[in-house]
């Protein structure tokens, strides 16, 4: 029986390193096809001798000025939304658990409105100076932190349970998409036009510098969800056992609930609104391997960042020279695929 047992332990522990190493190699193959194509072709060999900056200057600039650093805001915030929904589905133990469903999207795009009709400047403009062009994600990083700062206090101070955290974050969905609403009702055609667009999601929109932040935060998120796993393991087992093997539960979900909210909200706030990518990478990876954390995490990060990666090469190409926002790729393919997964894996949760 204990042979058994352990020969069946270490097969699955075998498939879940497989499937990492899978999808990272995708990962990688996506992200070279992402350089390589787009208004101008870059062969494969000349891709790699930019990239180790040598080959043309029209290719080198071709990659590292306008297609790697979209590439890897990509990588980057497609990683962040996947790792973030995954720990918020474990926090809230519901599957719906995701940026999106807890307001912090829809909070950041107030913010980010207020901000585009106080500055009057739109997204990506350049004049104006430094405060700004940067007040726009600024206003959305801190309006989404202040969603999670309501839900946050509820779990502090009346014991929320996760349903209730759920429902607040829906009601605070709402009752921000109405205050963007009544901005766009009182704007000029210029700031609706620049508060629409933001909306729709955009990874072209992030330099260098946000680049770099955003790599540096999603994996500092990953390793620490990744040290935890064995505690949000227990936590899967239910509040009561958790609690009987010394854990912290309300600790817990609160750290779990920042970390991931601070994710989303810088995210969201660099790049815009880009749905579905955390909601549903979450589920593909429970669906093949389970949800273990430890494999959980970086494996939805590995997914999400795939995902993303290749929607927004499709936006780049499908209509070119016409390029479409990502945000608005990942509904129209995450909102069916979302569908089979629930009817589908019905038994992993």
């Amino acid at each position: 029986m204990t042979d058994t047992a352990t020969t069946s332990h270490r097969g699955a522990a075998r498939r879940r390193v497989g499937f990492l190493g899978g999808v990272a190699a995708l990962l990688v193959v996506t992200t070279l096809l992402a350089l390589a194509v787009g208004s101008v072709r870059v062969p494969l060999a000349d891709l790699l001798a930019a990239l180790a900056g040598g080959g043309t200057e029209l290719h080198r600039n071709i990659v590292w000025r306008n297609r790697l650093p979209r590439v890897l805001a990509a990588v980057a915030a497609g990683g962040g939304l996947a790792v973030a929904g995954a720990a918020m589905q474990t926090v809230l133990r519901n599957p719906l658990g995701a940026p999106y469903t807890l307001g912090i999207s829809q909070a950041a795009a107030f913010g980010a409105a207020l901000a585009i009709l106080i500055t009057g400047v739109g997204v990506g403009a350049t004049a104006g100076g430094f405060l700004a062009t940067s007040l726009t994600p600024i206003a959305a990083f801190l309006a989404g932190m202040v969603s999670t700062g309501v839900i946050l206090l509820l779990v502090t101070y009346r014991r929320a349970t996760p349903e209730t955290m759920i429902l607040t974050g829906v009601a605070l969905g709402s009752l921000f998409q109405a205050g963007l609403t009544l901005l766009q009702y009182f704007a000029s055609d210029t700031e609706v036009a620049a508060i629409v667009y933001w909306t729709f999601g955009d990874v072209g929109r992030v330099g260098w510098p946000k680049v770099l932040v955003l790599l540096a935060v999603v994996l500092a998120a990953t390793a620490y969800f990744v040290r935890h796993g064995w505690d949000y393991d227990v936590l899967d087992a239910g509040t009561d056992t958790a609690k009987s093997l010394g854990v912290n539960v309300e600790s817990l979900r609160i750290r779990g609930m920042a970390v991931a909210s601070l994710v989303t909200a810088l995210i969201v706030s660099f790049v815009g609104i880009i749905g579905f990518v955390g909601l549903v990478a979450p589920h593909i990876v429970r669906m093949v391997i389970g949800g273990t954390e430890r494999y959980l995490m970086p494996a939805s990060a590995l997914v999400g960042a795939t995902l993303l990666v290749a929607a927004d090469t499709v936006a780049r190409t499908v209509l070119a020279p016409v390029v479409l926002p990502v945000g608005i790729l990942t509904s129209f393919i995450g909102a069916p695929l979302f569908i089979y997964l629930v009817v589908e894996g019905r038994a992993y949760w």
